[in-house]
């Protein structure tokens, strides 16, 4: 399919021009420097009409290679997913990079000035970056099969990415290890019981993370947070080791940590959804480059992701309008103290989370260790 670019055209005032750009995640210096500010002008394209099984014949005639890169917190973290793509449709290898998506977006970032793009399909918490690179010229316009089903707020309407999952970030407890009444709050975690017993992810490693204290010091203030960090939290790098400490019994207490928001059989942790209380949810995008090596791969790829299998099978959140939430749970833009569009319009504005950054950091400090993936270099999965 055809990639159209136009330059945008202006005749408007200043003020106009700037709040046109700020619209599309560009600024007004962006637009006036020599980077080339690029209209997707993707009207034309429409929802996929053919089949998996098609589209897996085009994917293995094309060598069947797919290389993603994948935002997330350890190597294995997607390896679920991975094997069960390949499962589904033999013969094809995905090269599956995971790596926090702060370094992601810079390593692909890096890859585009320098002509070097290693991955195929881009899926990150990062959502800042999809509207920019869309105006670059970067993405391929692409409607997966079920795009129309997709919930409004999480896909561009022009194709240039849609959501592909949905997860939530919260107070978590362990119910072996807290008795009586679990904390249902931010604020319950000051009480004396909860010391030395509380993990959370360094939030100023993770803007995700960073996104829910944010709520948590707009509800409590600056004072509560001051009070929590005297609680010996421990805090480390990376989301996954949370939410499994706390599960393991290892810890009794996470705060900004994922979990099943509904849980299993078996779950010996619970996430806390409590009137009034906020917890922080977004949707993972994901994008196809347009410079793919392997694009029949990719639009397989993605139109196995909004599936309404895969989309009844993942353990957290749907995308799609018309496919029911696990038992026990509501779609995520039902839920009254998550806000969607505010971690959107938050992670927009680099500047505004670069102070709120800077000053949490003197209450926990500078993040400690290494990167959880491991330190993965410019071209991760370059052959």
């Amino acid at each position: 399919m055809a990639h159209i670019r136009r330059k945008l055209v202006f005749s408007a005032t200043a003020a106009t021009a700037t709040a046109v750009f700020a619209a599309v995640g560009i600024s007004a210096v962006q637009a006036a420097g020599h980077d080339t500010v690029r209209w997707g002008g993707a009207g034309a394209v429409h929802e996929e009409t053919k089949s998996l099984d098609q589209l897996y014949k085009e994917a293995r005639a094309e060598g069947g290679t797919l290389t993603v890169y994948a935002g997330g917190d350890v190597k294995n973290q997607q390896d679920d997913n991975k094997k069960a793509f390949e499962k589904a449709f033999p013969g094809i290898k995905v090269n599956m990079i995971v790596d926090y998506s702060k370094y992601h977006d810079a390593r692909i970032d890096n890859q585009l000035r320098t002509d070097s793009l290693v991955p195929d399909v881009v899926q990150l918490q990062t959502l800042q970056d999809f509207p920019r690179w869309k105006h670059e010229g970067a993405l391929m316009p692409y409607k997966p099969a079920g795009f129309s089903k997709v919930y409004k707020d999480f896909k561009d309407r022009d194709g240039y990415w849609t959501a592909i999952f949905s997860d939530s970030f919260g107070l978590v407890h362990n119910t072996e290890q807290v008795t009586g009444n679990a904390p249902r709050t931010a604020k319950d975690l000051l009480a004396p019981q909860y010391k030395g017993k509380i993990i959370s992810t360094f939030p100023n490693d993770d803007d995700a993370v960073l996104y829910n204290y944010k709520q948590l010091v707009d509800k409590y203030g600056w004072d509560w947070l001051k009070k929590f960090t005297e609680q010996d939290v421990q805090w480390v790098r990376g989301a996954q080791q949370p939410a499994d400490d706390v599960e393991a019994a290892k810890k009794s207490v996470a705060l900004g940590a994922e979990n099943a928001i509904s849980p299993y059989p078996g779950q010996k942790s619970r996430f806390a959804v409590t009137e009034g209380e906020p917890f922080m949810s977004w949707a993972q995008r994901a994008a196809i480059f347009k410079d793919a090596k392997h694009p029949a791969t990719a639009k397989l790829y993605m139109n196995w992701w909004l599936s309404k299998q895969q989309q009844s099978s993942h353990y957290q959140h749907t995308v799609r309008t018309d496919v029911k939430p696990r038992p026990g749970m509501k779609h995520v833009w039902e839920y009254r103290n998550t806000d969607l569009r505010g971690f959107e319009r938050f992670m927009s504005d680099r500047a505004a989370v670069e102070r709120f950054k800077t000053q949490l950091a003197l209450y926990v400090g500078e993040p400690q260790g290494a990167p959880t993936p491991g330190w993965l270099g410019t071209h991760p999965g370059r052959s």
